[in-house]
């Protein structure tokens, strides 16, 4: 799904050094920065004009036309949406080098359940996980003791609520859309949770999972150095930006598309506000899709541009990345089918309603 789980990245190269000699590294890594900052400033202020210059003077495209308005929107996004995210990146790649699994597990471990899943779901913003990492992660809390409902406020909140979603959501549609999508899927990730816990599902826990004895876990080293936590960040730029350019450009090439030759309006007639049924169909479709936020964003920016409502993009794209078929058979390996059909529902409930406020307020 394109999604990614934190461990031990990056840094090997000066783990071993001294620290004097850690130091040294590090105090010459700031100007870099600092250069590398600026370059990056520079850069992102001139993408329209350089996107103009390239469609209308360099490949001669008519002004207006829709191949040119297609080229244009592709030339600006896709560079406009890698640099955010280069950025961001570096900067949650050093946050979570303060968060180990085992340091996770031990913040959850022992809370009650109500704020718990408040814990859980806050933490699974800054520590996203991809499909393949869901059932290591249902064990090791399993096995930590945390409740089934912390642990689900967890599984939904990595996915649907992270930095991904919200560096493309805050570039393609401002602080205001990316607040509202994190404080939504924030609420949702823990009613799900909350709402799972009191119906006391833990039968429908397959029962080799309560037989595992994962044990402790790997001891924690000591203490990163600044540069050591820098290189984290490096690394987490390397692993997640050169994991999702694929779906970021085949997206965007995708919203060009949209953008170009999708009539004006069409979209409000199938995701309009208009239409009860818009939602449900929106959650309907995106439910059984493949795909991650790098992919689906572009695609939501280009439908809303031609008349879909905020509400219903926002509910397809949680269903999309948040309930994605793919994890769901890779849960089946901890889960019985009755606990994931409670899942989906309730999350999707969640998700049904986000998308029916939005439209109804905004």
């Amino acid at each position: 799904m394109g999604r990614f789980v934190k461990g031990d990245i990056g840094g090997a190269g000066c783990c071993g050094a001294p620290p004097a000699e850690r130091k040294r590294v590090g105090a010459g890594h700031w100007p870099l920065l600092l250069l590398a900052a600026a370059a990056w400033w520079l850069l992102y202020r001139h993408l329209a004009g350089i996107a103009g210059f390239l469609t209308y003077g360099a490949l001669r495209l008519t002004r207006g036309a829709r191949l040119g308005a297609s080229v244009e929107f592709f030339l600006f996004e896709v560079p406009k949406v890698l640099m955010l995210l280069t950025l961001i990146v570096f900067g949650v790649g050093i946050i979570r080098s303060f968060f180990t699994p085992e340091r996770t597990r031990r913040i959850l471990a022992g809370r009650r359940e109500s704020v718990g899943n408040v814990l859980a779901a806050l933490l699974g913003v800054v520590t996203p996980f991809c499909s393949c990492s869901a059932v290591p992660l249902f064990l090791g809390f399993v096995e930590a003791g945390i409740p089934l409902g912390v642990t689900f406020s967890f599984l939904v909140a990595a996915p649907m609520v992270n930095e991904v979603a919200l560096v493309l959501l805050f570039g393609m549609f401002g602080w205001k859309v990316a607040g509202l999508y994190l404080a939504t899927g924030l609420l949702v990730a823990m009613a799900a949770g909350w709402i799972i816990g009191r119906l006391h599902l833990e039968r429908h826990v397959e029962e080799w999972v309560y037989q595992v004895r994962m044990g402790a876990g790997a001891e924690e080293s000591g203490p990163l150095t600044r540069t050591e936590r820098l290189a984290r960040g490096r690394e987490a730029v390397r692993e997640v930006v050169g994991r999702v350019w694929p779906y970021v450009v085949a997206g965007i090439a995708v919203g060009a598309g949209i953008h170009g030759y999708v009539p004006e309006g069409l979209m409000a007639s199938f995701m309009g506000k208009s239409a009860w049924w818009a939602v449900p169909a929106a959650v309907a479709l995106g439910v059984p899709m493949y795909s991650n936020a790098a992919g689906i964003v572009p695609v939501v920016q280009a439908l809303m541009e031609k008349g879909a409502a905020l509400g219903t993009a926002l509910a397809f794209m949680m269903s999309v990345i948040a309930l994605s078929l793919p994890e769901m058979i890779i849960l089946r390996r901890v889960l019985k089918p009755r606990l994931i059909a409670t899942f989906v529902a309730v999350v999707a409930t969640g998700i049904l309603l986000v998308g029916w406020v939005f439209n109804a307020v905004l």
